[in-house]
């Protein structure tokens, strides 16, 4: 199927987003980001790394907006995804193999963005095909606990991360693991939205687990969190 991505301000350009089975589509989080993006300021002069790019639409909007971008995603479809949607729109950028900051050894960037899994799952199991963009385990922090550890070493000094997920994962403790990790961390965007197909099939477990945090639980909260490191 083709997306075309919706435009978030009065900036021209439109992005062309092709996504086949098995990736995942650009949603309202993916929007979310994307705003949080624009307002980095990306020059030439920026390294922006992309953590789990999957379509690959933030990593181009990234090189758009004049960044030199390195995506990173531990599927292969999301790779090739993500430089067929890099040539449809016109733009250049690398794309890396592995997991999360394992693939860019060594590397240090001015901007990392990530829009990682993030949905409490009662499988045990790890997740398999597509779910593996959504689902991180019981609390939904799997990777995202990951992510906020790793992040000072590959920021660099007067860098940034920006981070999106949903309150059903924990804000409050995201912000503390990344001000652990020596990074201050605050909100800088958010929308409500009803719950989407995947969450709704889990509603009963989700209430059992006390995840849900709404009166009647069927709306979650995105949220997007920047950090840097605390001494800039």
């Amino acid at each position: 199927m083709t997306v075309e991505a919706e435009s978030l301000t009065a900036a021209p350009g439109r992005l062309r987003c092709w996504v086949p089975r098995g990736v995942y589509a650009p949603q309202t989080d993916t929007r979310l980001l994307r705003r949080a993006i624009r307002r980095e300021g990306i020059t030439a002069r920026t390294d922006v790394l992309d953590l789990g790019t999957g379509s690959g639409l933030l990593a181009v909007e990234a090189a758009r907006l004049g960044g030199r971008v390195t995506a990173v995603d531990i599927s292969w479809r999301a790779l090739a995804t993500t430089r067929l949607n890099a040539l449809l729109n016109g733009q250049s950028l690398r794309v890396r193999h592995g997991d999360l900051a394992s693939a860019v050894p060594g590397r240090r960037f001015d901007l990392v963005i990530t829009n990682p899994p993030y949905v409490p799952a009662p499988d045990p199991e790890p997740p398999r095909g597509l779910a593996r963009a959504w689902d991180a385990g019981k609390d939904g922090r799997q990777l995202i606990d990951r992510i906020c550890d790793t992040a000072p070493t590959v920021l660099r000094p007067d860098g940034a991360l920006l981070i999106v997920h949903s309150h059903l994962c924990g804000v409050d403790a995201t912000l503390a693991r990344l001000e652990k990790a020596g990074l201050r961390a605050e909100v800088v965007d958010r929308a409500r939205l009803p719950y989407g197909r995947v969450l709704r099939s889990r509603l009963a477990w989700l209430r059992e687990q006390v995840l849900t945090a709404d009166d009647d639980g069927t709306t979650e909260e995105l949220v997007v969190i920047r950090a840097e490191h605390a001494h800039t």
